[in-house]
């Protein structure tokens, strides 16, 4: 075992003069009051090396020189109001459109204010209901869906209908394959505004699936389409609207109507679209070219295919706006890294090619001859920002390990850094291209110094396959080695995420601390399978889920049992969502490891769950009958010893309440007692101010079950 990092927040010795955390304020205050100070809204304003940024309430505009010291307000949100006799909240949406021209856009109306003038006008206003607003600012134009349609209000104001479907079932400008495959938005603009596309999807023979709305009286049905596992899928089109001429032509998948359609964007000339489209077997990929005028299919650029998965999270990214070669992020060596294209498909050069995991393209430089990415860097806990030159030179720009955040200045001469470690709440600072400190902007101090907050250590363990397993363990402020401590392992452990980070707590939640102060060790291990690690270690699960995680998370569990401080026969096990499903796997297929479970919104059987994500993981349910049975927990009810407390929201709409009602059932029929909390109208996850009373549920159960 190899410990990577010790951080200790607070002397014990001086414990009797420090204040406790409520779990109310360990809840709702980590982002707020025992937040970390920051630089609000930090915006480079375009022609230069100024730069802007807004008071902590966000009401307040500032501008700043980097060779300067001294800030002016430039404006207050109260008064564009009431010049523009508009409600705006603060400057939250806001943009620079030139060096003294803002937009500000809250997602319902868009105005653009002359500072120099201090006069403004409305851009555009949408009606009530518009959802998913997407404002091209160059031609002033904005698109947004209402209902399962798409429109364009015009630079002139003048409205379009895009779509006109009346058939509920065609949803158009709209996210698709329910968020996988990297997608967050359903519209796409071409560099010029003359062009729209966007995503539709034809949901006719996808179950319709029930969710009870109980605040109506009597209670009423929400239906939601939910394509479960081996059964019928979404049909996907691209749409592209000609703005000019009104007409919209649309593009099918070439293989299976039911494939899948990703990574969506046009060439700088606005003549082309490129798109990936993967197979609902999501082990083939093609990245086609097409005519973005006719929709006509020009060429397949490249393909990658994969026994296990192939998943296309990136666009197609291009450094110029002046060629039309591009970037293709790329994991087919492993590691997700840079391959740089022409048009037609031919590799011009694989310009990284690192053993860790390329997390984003960030920008260009405004000579296009150097391109700024993030990666994790030799430690998959961080996130670090590279530079990378078109011969495959790279450089390393961040100087402090932690998690970044980047931004270039318009005139490529400054680049903002702001960052986070388990040591640094945060700090940003301005550096020159050529690496040398120009400006520090801010180091945040510590707010939780006056708090009793314990140790957080990190470090390794090796998995079977040597492979290095990270954790993080939090132990109380008046921790005693001399003592046994019980412990309550919080687990994720699926794809794409990664609890164990240097960031901020290393990635804990301040509630874990209040935890830990009641006596408790708390103890997270990131398996195989969870993010930031390559191919490898993350595809290793596939058609199995539940094996190898829970190999790993018993390898912890004997790492915390060779600890002399460890109550061995008081462990918990906690988590939701993949969570969920590990802490009740957990629970049920390895009995009398934990004393206690508590698992919230847990999938307890891959068939119920969605086609996109599930499919890639287990394959369907046909081709893949013996792992879907073993990883089935309705199938090991009966071998229940501890306590399990089961938590769902009533109207979860990612992991439907079936899961639940269906394990449920089977410990009835096993006839084993175990508990059960439903959240009334919460979804996938329980948020807002009922959030604290699920934390004290979760943590109650524990402390009374676990002794």
């Amino acid at each position: 075992m190899k410990k990577l990092f010790f951080f200790l927040l607070l002397s014990t010795s001086v414990t009797a003069q420090k204040k406790e955390i409520s779990l109310s304020d360990a809840v709702l205050q980590q982002g707020r009051k025992f937040g970390p100070d920051r630089i609000a809204n930090f915006q480079w304003i375009p022609e230069g090396s100024s730069y802007s940024y807004c008071s902590k309430d966000w009401t307040i505009l500032f501008k700043s020189e980097v060779s300067s010291d001294k800030d002016q307000e430039l404006i207050k949100i109260a008064d564009i109001n009431t010049v523009l006799t508009t409600d705006f909240a603060n400057f939250f949406g806001m943009s620079w459109l030139n060096d003294h021209e803002i937009c500000l856009n809250d997602g319902s109306k868009v105005y653009s204010f002359d500072l120099s003038s201090k006069t403004g006008k409305k851009i555009q206003k949408v009606e009530d209901g518009a959802e998913n607003q997407s404002f091209h600012a160059a031609s002033n134009q904005l698109s947004y869906t209402l209902g399962n349609n798409l429109y364009l209000l015009k630079a002139d104001g003048k409205k379009v209908s895009i779509t006109k479907n009346t058939d509920k079932n065609i949803v158009s400008g709209q996210s698709i394959a329910r968020n996988e495959f990297g997608i967050s938005n359903g519209i796409f603009w071409s560099k010029s505004g003359n062009r729209l596309a966007f995503y539709q999807k034809n949901e006719t023979n996808v179950h319709a699936y029930p969710l009870l709305d109980i605040t109506q009286t009597p209670g009423e049905l929400m239906e939601i389409k939910y394509p479960m596992a081996g059964q019928k899928s979404e049909e996907p089109r691209i749409g592209i609207y000609q703005v000019k001429k009104n007409k919209t032509v649309y593009i099918s998948p070439r293989g299976d109507k039911d494939d899948y359609f990703t990574n969506l964007t046009f060439t700088p000339d606005d003549q082309y679209i490129i798109v990936a489209e993967v197979n609902r077997d999501q082990n083939h990929l093609w990245l086609n070219l097409y005519d973005a005028k006719s929709g006509k299919f020009i060429k397949t650029i490249l393909e990658e295919t994969n026994d296990r998965w192939v998943e296309p999270e990136h666009a197609a990214y291009f450094p110029t706006k002046t060629s039309t070669n591009f970037v293709w992020i790329s994991e087919k060596n492993g590691f997700n890294n840079l391959y740089y294209y022409d048009i037609n498909g031919k590799l011009l050069k694989q310009l990284t090619n690192h053993t860790f995991v390329v997390k984003d393209i960030l920008t260009t430089s405004k000579d296009g001859k150097t391109m700024y990415y993030s990666a994790t860097g030799p430690n998959p806990m961080n996130t670090l920002v590279y530079s990378v030159d078109f011969e495959g030179n790279s450089v390393l720009e961040t100087r402090e390990e932690g998690t970044h955040a980047f931004s270039l200045s318009s005139d490529g001469i400054y680049y903002y850094d702001a960052f986070s470690s388990g040591t640094v709440p945060h700090k940003a600072m301005l550096w020159t291209n050529n690496g040398k400190m120009a400006k520090p902007l801010i180091t945040s101090k510590e707010k939780l110094d006056d708090y009793l907050i314990g140790q957080t250590e990190t470090g390794t363990i090796k998995a079977n396959d040597g492979s290095d397993l990270y954790y993080r363990m939090i132990k109380p402020s008046n921790f005693d080695a001399s003592k046994k401590y019980p412990v309550m392992v919080y687990v994720y452990g699926g794809p794409h995420a990664q609890m164990v980070t240097n960031t901020w707590l290393f990635g804990a939640n301040l509630w874990m601390h209040w935890m830990a102060n009641q006596g408790y060790i708390i103890y997270t291990l990131d398996n195989h399978g969870s993010g930031e690690r390559g191919f490898d270690f993350e595809s290793k699960i596939h058609r199995h889920l539940g094996d190898l995680e829970m190999e790993d998370q018993l390898l912890g569990v004997r790492f915390l049992r060779s600890l002399p401080y460890v109550d061995s026969t008081r462990l918990a096990v906690h988590g939701w969502s993949f969570g969920g499903f590990m802490t009740t796997s957990l629970m049920l297929r390895q009995p009398g490891v934990f004393k206690v479970g508590v698992a919230g919104g847990p999938v307890t059987d891959w068939k119920y769950y969605e086609i996109m994500y599930g499919e890639r993981y287990m394959d369907r349910p046909e081709q893949n009958k013996e792992g879907y049975e073993k990883a089935s927990l309705l199938n090991y009810a009966d071998k229940l010893t501890g306590n399990l407390l089961l938590i769902h929201g009533t109207v979860d709409d990612v992991v439907v309440m079936q899961h639940n009602y269906a394990l449920v059932q089977k410990f009835v029929e096993a006839g084993k007692q175990m508990d059960f909390f439903p959240y009334p109208m919460h979804k996938h996850n329980v948020i807002g101010k009922d959030r604290v009373h699920l934390i004290e549920k979760i943590l109650s159960y524990i402390l009374e079950k676990n002794q």
